[in-house]
């Protein structure tokens, strides 16, 4: 009994030292650049998502659009997500335990969240452009205002339900280890993060069958497209079809740009850490900077797929460029009259 008893603490040893030796350790350097990095993205996507949201509230548009409802979502996830950019930056300048573990918990659940809420309301939208190219004088089931409101709903839903279920095993089964982890995989237990790692091959399925699907669509757009400039190759219609192949190819790029290496990286990484090499470490959080780097271009989609925006922006530009300097003359007379 003694004997069994003397093996199982060295075993727990043996599991304590693999868990400090396997742990991610970055250089100060390397911290200050990350944090640089994500300080300049939550900046850029803060201000021009920020800027939209602005556009929404303070100019009448035309909201029965099937096209703005997708756009407004993908806006809000995008908004979302450059806000949980915070939790990111305060954690990793902070050598709190407390604020560890918030960031685990629920900072880090959220910037998942909103990303992958981002990717399938871009599939959404891919989706919509396609039936509108394919079927152009025919109004599909799901190019109506109802079922664009009734996707957006069950997708919210959907990625909720993950985040509730994510937060509520991570902090039923957390633990406190005697020093802050680099990584919220060593706050949990074995049993947990094999949960974990499920939640993540399930993430992992996810960007696949919408990648897949993206480029499938993109793939159907071109050709659809190609086949209808050679039978009109005089209409007028020729140029709105090159237009939006050219939105769908800026669509699908910035998609490919911002997910494609995130998720090349970050399974292997779930299940090697850095036992293997603080490689997987660096390159994890160098990917996770260019899925955040999607709250910056995602904007740009917004701009070439709204009329509306682009008119605005026009518009604006256009009244400052032509409306005159102050001079002192104006001045004194607006001084008489205050």
């Amino acid at each position: 009994m003694e004997g069994l008893t003397q093996l199982l603490n060295q075993s727990v040893i043996n599991d304590t030292t693999t868990e400090d030796l396997t742990q991610c350790h970055e250089s100060a350097s390397t911290r200050l650049f990350f944090i640089a990095a994500n300080s300049l993205v939550f900046l850029v996507g803060f201000l021009l998502n920020g800027f939209i949201f602005k556009f929404y509230l303070c100019q009448r548009q035309k909201l029965s659009k099937i096209m703005m409802i997708y756009l407004k979502n993908l806006t809000a996830a995008d908004f979302l997500l450059s806000l949980s950019l915070l939790f990111y930056i305060i954690d990793s300048a902070s050598s709190s335990m407390t604020i560890r573990l918030a960031y685990c918990n629920f900072g880090s659940a959220m910037f998942y969240l909103n990303m992958y809420a981002s990717m399938l309301f871009m599939a959404h939208i891919a989706y919509n452009r396609y039936l509108k190219i394919v079927h152009p004088l025919k109004t599909h089931k799901l190019q109506t205002v109802r079922a664009a409101c009734i996707i957006s709903t069950v997708t919210w839903v959907f990625y909720m339900s993950v985040l509730a279920i994510f937060v509520s095993v991570s902090l039923v089964t957390q633990r406190r280890p005697a020093s802050i982890p680099n990584s919220c995989l060593y706050l949990h237990s074995t049993k947990t993060s094999a949960v974990l790692k499920m939640i993540h091959i399930g993430k992992t399925t996810n960007f696949l069958c919408v990648l897949v699907f993206m480029v499938y669509v993109y793939y159907r757009t071109s050709r659809e497209v190609s086949v209808a400039q050679q039978n009109q190759t005089t209409s007028p219609n020729s140029k709105k079809l090159v237009q939006s192949r050219r939105n769908m190819t800026v669509l699908v790029s910035v998609f490919c740009v911002c997910f494609i290496p995130y998720h090349v990286v970050h399974l292997p990484y779930i299940f090697l850490g850095c036992s293997q090499s603080q490689v997987f470490y660096f390159l994890k959080e160098l990917t996770l900077v260019f899925s955040a780097l999607n709250v910056c271009l995602d904007p740009f989609i917004y701009f070439i797929f709204c009329k509306d925006f682009r008119e605005q922006l026009k518009n604006t530009f256009c009244l400052r460029k032509d409306s005159p300097a102050p001079t002192v003359e104006t001045g004194i007379r607006q001084g008489q009259v205050s």
